[in-house]
């Protein structure tokens, strides 16, 4: 009997059932009440068990989960988690702003320039707070 182990590229349909009806957060038995009458816990945890999978149950499984059915049968985490890692410290234009290796400020530059703005703010509350009680004050004077 091979297993995936043995076909580092051959896909595990069940596990991929597994995935998706976990990542939606469903248990085994709301998947299997979901399938119907003659399914129960005991067989949707056989069917995640197996490496390829029926062409019709896929297809009712993938109904019940609302994802193509393509995606139950050609989905490989392994090529999926290489895409990402390669896309994510690639040094290419479109991933390049996702990371700043080597930022051109000075982050207390940065802290500095609010601190000047914050306090040029509160001036101005300030300034604006004194002209309304000057306008008070010769309000209230007969």
């Amino acid at each position: 009997m091979s297993t995936t182990a043995d076909r580092p590229n051959q896909i595990h349909q069940g596990r991929n059932v597994k995935r998706f009806r976990e990542m939606l957060g469903l248990k085994q038995e709301a998947l299997a009440f979901e399938l119907g009458g003659d399914w129960n816990q005991k067989r949707v945890s056989l069917l995640e068990g197996k490496d390829v999978i029926e062409d019709d149950i896929i297809k009712a499984i993938a109904e019940v989960l609302k994802v193509p059915e393509e995606a139950i049968k050609n989905f490989n985490e392994e090529s999926a988690l290489n895409i990402i890692s390669n896309t994510f410290t690639s040094q290419d234009s479109s991933t390049l702003n996702a990371i700043n290796y080597q930022p051109t400020f000075n982050p207390i530059d940065k802290v500095i320039e609010l601190y000047e703005a914050n306090k040029n703010l509160y001036e101005q509350l300030l300034a604006s707070e004194r002209e309304k009680v000057e306008l008070l004050k010769s309000a209230i004077k007969p």
